[in-house]
């Protein structure tokens, strides 16, 4: 065998050794085990947002950095959204939907 034979078949011995180590050798962590987020702890999530959200533009707006004009429409925009969510968590879950909730879907498919 040549020099170069002898270095081609070192060179795809080794590649042979490092392809087995990495696939064999992946060590799992605890999240590759975790369950995904359900579409309805996604809603919860963005539920909570919401909350936070209208809780922060109260504040700002107590601070003098809104209007009352602009304060009350992106309250009313967040409130719709508020709805919105709820409204398909009773979707989900098999819940009645609340009077808010009613209207909410209605002013969606204005």
């Amino acid at each position: 065998m040549t020099s170069q034979a002898i270095l081609v078949t070192l060179c795809c011995a080794g590649l042979a050794v490092a392809t087995l180590w990495f696939v064999f050798g992946v060590k799992f962590e605890a999240s590759d085990f975790a369950p995904h987020r359900s579409r309805l702890d996604q809603l919860l999530e963005r539920r909570d947002t919401i909350y936070e959200n209208l809780r922060d533009l109260r504040f700002e707006h107590r601070a003098g950095k809104f209007s009352d004009e602009d304060y009350e429409a992106m309250k009313r925009a967040l409130e719709i959204e508020a709805a919105r969510v709820i409204a398909e968590m009773d979707q989900l879950t098999g819940g009645a939907p609340t009077a808010a909730t009613r209207q909410a879907m209605s002013e969606k498919s204005r």
